[in-house]
């Protein structure tokens, strides 16, 4: 039995962001990519959705600028043949600031003779937001 494609871009997308290798990533990523990351882009420019493998690899340079990758759990994980969906549990450092992040996203990725042809990433961004600014982010009260 063969590896799922969802592992191999996966050790290098993190070894991509933690070590700056971008060669065994930038193969596995098909020309016309479609990634999109669902999230505040006014405090994270590079969120958002993107098309064409150039795109993405800046935009993953752009990532690798921004954090450090230091543990990720994937809490569940389904896989097909070309697909796989997971949701993950990610411990961060933001460079900028050396805070700690804790992040909870949810993954869809499909792949094409090997390579990611599409990826969407949810990220519960109410938690990002508290803590990137420090802070709790207190909502008025919607019912009684």
């Amino acid at each position: 039995m063969t590896e799922h494609s969802l592992w191999r871009f996966s050790r290098a997308l993190h070894r991509a962001i933690n070590e700056r290798q971008y060669a065994d990533l930038e193969a596995l990523i098909d020309e016309d990519v479609d990634w999109s990351i669902y999230g505040p882009i006014d405090m994270f420019p590079f969120l958002g959705a993107r098309h064409g493998k150039a795109s993405v690899l800046d935009v993953i340079k752009r990532i690798a600028d921004s954090v450090r990758v230091h543990r990720f759990d994937r809490e569940q994980i389904l896989l097909g043949v070309d697909s796989a969906a997971s949701m993950m549990r990610y411990s961060l450092t933001a460079l900028d600031s050396n805070k700690p992040i804790s992040l909870r996203l949810a993954q869809f990725a499909q792949f094409k003779a090997g390579r990611l042809s599409s990826i969407r990433v949810l990220i519960d961004t109410f938690d990002l937001v508290e803590q990137a600014l420090g802070r709790p982010i207190h909502l008025p009260r919607m019912a009684s």
